[in-house]
């Protein structure tokens, strides 16, 4: 059994399969880690959310943001972008079992390796929490998406505030704050606070933030050794410069002209697949 790990498909279906070719992909035997952000901007998106639901238990998947934006939007919030490639799922047949399955989907995801704790979500962690806080808050806001009053939740999802962490948020602030941790986050400053404006690389931090992944963590809070994986960076280029060795960029840039990349979580292999053309 082989354990790859793969950034943002974003609709790149095309490249997933070609991918899942080179690397001789067996359902059943391997198991597929993806980044999130399913869907949006490339051209297959609905093709790529079949794909990664047929996968069953063989996949471990976490939602990106714009998996939720896709929720959101199907569920009557937000609105589509010019630059959105959902609607076909919107209009296909099986759209409501896609949706029913997405939204249960989580935001972490945890196993052992080689006796390393292997953790993916899909912008990271932020500094100041422990693994083991951040999969309890994770699941939090996991059973506000999986629960019954779910539309409450995605019709106040969208937001930048609050942008700093506080154990005695409540309520939507408290959970839009736990998702945006984990499908938004890039820059912070030192006191943990978020900023959602820049997008690009590592030069392009407002004054006094710098990457979640090169801020020291809390005594403790990464025993063990363990292994982040994350995408959502596509500017990074799969590169965490000047980061420690227990973080992993998967995300490059596939629906930018980059393409995708697998990464073998038990030799560190990476494995590039080049997108088919820039949809830019």
């Amino acid at each position: 059994m082989t354990q790859w790990a793969i950034g943002d498909l974003q609709g790149c279906h095309v490249e997933f399969e070609r991918l899942l070719q080179r690397l001789e992909f067996t359902p059943g035997r391997d198991v597929m880690w993806l980044a999130g952000d399913l869907v949006n901007r490339g051209p297959g998106s609905l093709e790529c959310l079949r794909h990664a639901k047929a996968l069953g238990d063989s996949a471990r998947i976490v939602l990106g943001n714009h998996d939720l934006h896709l929720l959101a939007v199907a569920h009557g919030f937000g609105r589509l972008k010019r630059s959105d490639t959902l609607q076909p799922i919107l209009d296909a047949p099986d759209r409501d079992e896609l949706l029913d399955w997405l939204r249960r989907q989580p935001l972490m995801v945890e196993e052992t390796i080689d006796a390393r704790r292997t953790v993916m979500t899909h912008a990271g962690v932020l500094p100041g929490w422990t693994l083991n806080q951040a999969a309890a808050l994770a699941r939090e806001a996991e059973a506000a998406l999986a629960g019954d009053a779910y539309r409450e939740f995605l019709g106040e999802m969208y937001g930048d505030t609050p942008d700093l962490w506080r154990e005695d948020l409540s309520g939507i602030a408290r959970l839009r704050c736990i998702v945006n941790v984990f499908t938004r986050m890039r820059f912070v400053d030192r006191e943990g606070r978020m900023d959602f404006a820049a997008k690009e690389g590592l030069d392009s931090a407002p004054e006094g933030y710098r990457p979640w992944f090169q801020f020291p963590r809390p005594e403790g809070a990464w025993d063990d050794s363990p292994r982040l994986l994350f995408g959502h960076w596509a500017a990074l280029e799969g590169e965490t410069p000047a980061a420690r060795q227990d973080v992993a960029a998967l995300d490059t840039g596939c629906v930018w002209g980059g393409g995708l990349t697998a990464l073998d979580l038990e030799t560190g292999q990476r494995v590039f697949e080049p997108a088919v053309t820039s949809r830019d």
